[in-house]
């Protein structure tokens, strides 16, 4: 595999990316498993937050939001200002395991400050404490929040209603768009687009037999470093969802007619490459405006652990002019 030269450069410097080890004694996998992807993602976080402009730029509060038998926090950040804003909700990644709010916390400070967007970032509940459907459950109840509170978040919804989010996060984001769709609250508040970064849309083997043939990137992926096929397995065992249910599955809606518009982004050495690449098409042939872009030579997740680099430099440029094609789009001309 040819690997991007800075990422294999990156990946020697540091064998914690390449060897797995088995948690200390007494330490459960999860965990185990969270305090590793805490240290894996830190670079990212650094980067990002030695870049923010002073505090008095933006606004950022957290917030506790009702669920279902519980409460979760998001955090809600925006331009210094009274001018209503457009809005991106936004999902983490980390295979529904993994993930907080501080995992894109700074970077997505920055874009809000870049774009004049509103964020609402978002703490779902996760698994194995939390299987499916509570990752899912929790997510949509905070886009309808949002719809509700636009007025105190001083949202304009009209001016752009984006959902987002990065592997298991792009999965929510897609499976949500396909739940609003149909949704009578958001009949009359539509969502405007949707921002799907490395994202896994099916189970991994459900794949129809139309398509069989184009889903390439599972089986070759048993070694990738960072994200490998196994670990794909292992977080959907994990999230307990069935393969078949389209809140898993997006991809195997009978329609995708009517979905706002996608941005999406994947990367070549990655398990789940073909499923933004699939998603994209059959968003593309069902009359949805997309944009697809592939990074060649990159590896699920390595902006997070190599930000500095040309290539996550370039899908971070790409992410914010994705994002302003897609407000752009919902902006009448």
């Amino acid at each position: 595999m040819s690997y991007d030269p800075e990422i294999v450069a990156a990946l020697a410097s540091d064998l914690t990316y390449t060897q797995s080890q088995a948690p200390p004694e007494g330490v459960s996998l999860f965990k185990y498993a969270r305090e590793q992807a805490s240290a894996a993602i830190g670079p990212f976080a650094k980067y990002y937050r030695g870049r923010l402009p002073e505090e008095s730029q933006y606004i950022v509060f957290d917030r506790q939001i009702p669920v279902k038998d519980g409460e979760i926090n998001v955090r809600y950040v925006r331009p210094s200002g009274d001018t209503t804003l457009p809005v991106l909700v936004w999902y983490h990644g980390g295979g529904y395991m993994l993930g907080d709010l501080d995992m894109d916390d700074a970077h997505l400070r920055s874009i809000s400050l870049e774009l004049e967007l509103a964020i609402v970032n978002v703490d779902y509940r996760l698994a194995p404490e939390y299987p499916f459907p509570t990752a899912f459950e929790d997510s949509f109840t905070v886009l309808q929040w949002v719809v509700k509170n636009a007025g105190e978040l001083q949202l304009d919804l009209k001016k752009g209603f984006v959902i987002g989010g990065d592997s298991a996060g792009g999965n929510l984001a897609a499976a949500i768009a396909l739940e609003a769709r149909d949704d009578p609250l958001f009949k009359q508040h539509p969502l405007t687009g949707q921002y799907l970064r490395e994202p896994v849309t099916i189970y991994p083997g459900t794949y129809p037999d139309k398509y069989k043939s184009d889903f390439r990137s599972f089986a070759e992926s048993t070694d990738t470093p960072l994200l490998n096929s196994e670990r794909v397995l292992q977080s959907f065992q994990a999230y307990g969802g069935p393969p078949e249910d389209l809140r898993v599955s997006p991809l195997l809606a009978a329609s995708h007619a009517g979905l706002p518009p996608a941005f999406i982004q994947v990367q070549e050495f990655d398990p789940i490459r073909d499923d933004g690449i699939l998603y994209e098409r059959v968003l593309r042939e069902a009359g949805v405006k997309t944009q697809l872009i592939k990074y060649p030579g990159t590896l699920h997740g390595f902006h997070y652990a190599f930000p500095q680099i040309a290539a996550a430099q370039k899908l971070d440029r790409d992410s914010r002019e994705g994002l302003k094609w897609l407000l752009g789009l919902a902006v009448p001309h």
